[in-house]
């Protein structure tokens, strides 16, 4: 290693190395979750912070995106988070009809694996088919659609 010549950056050791430390991965009362929802449109943010994941703040947080999109249909993309789809938050979009989830595949779309004294695939479908959320079957690529 060459010697500096130079001070190191704000941020790193005097001898030049990244300052390390060990990670935390408890779930400790500090613990924090961050909700998010960009919409692609105009790039405006809705964000909300909570201190757990559950169905109560996840419906709490659809209505701020809700009362930021005061009008058409919303898209909320989501992954598969036992809370995105309890009974509670199904019951709680009932009366929300305008937000509409389209959930992550959990897995590849399409695939098909079969077991016959080694893996083989299956024919995937044509491309438009595979998922509700694939991109030839989004009419708009936009987070909330106008009406």
């Amino acid at each position: 290693m060459i010697p500096r010549s130079f001070p190191p950056a704000p941020g790193w050791s005097l001898d030049g190395h990244r300052i390390k430390s060990e990670v935390d991965y408890g779930r400790g009362p500090e613990k924090t979750w961050v909700y998010g929802a960009p919409r692609v449109r105009d790039g405006h943010e809705v964000t909300m912070t909570a201190s757990s994941r559950n169905s109560a703040f996840y419906q709490q947080f659809l209505q701020k995106v809700e009362a930021a999109n005061p009008t058409g249909d919303i898209y909320v993309v989501t992954d598969n988070l036992s809370s995105h789809n309890s009974l509670s938050t199904r019951t709680w979009l009932e009366d929300h009809p305008r937000i509409r989830h389209v959930f992550i595949p959990s897995e590849p779309a399409g695939s098909t694996f079969r077991k016959a004294g080694g893996a083989s695939f299956a024919r995937l479908p044509s491309p438009a088919s595979r998922s509700p959320g694939h991109p030839r079957s989004i009419k708009q690529p936009a987070w909330q659609h106008p009406s």
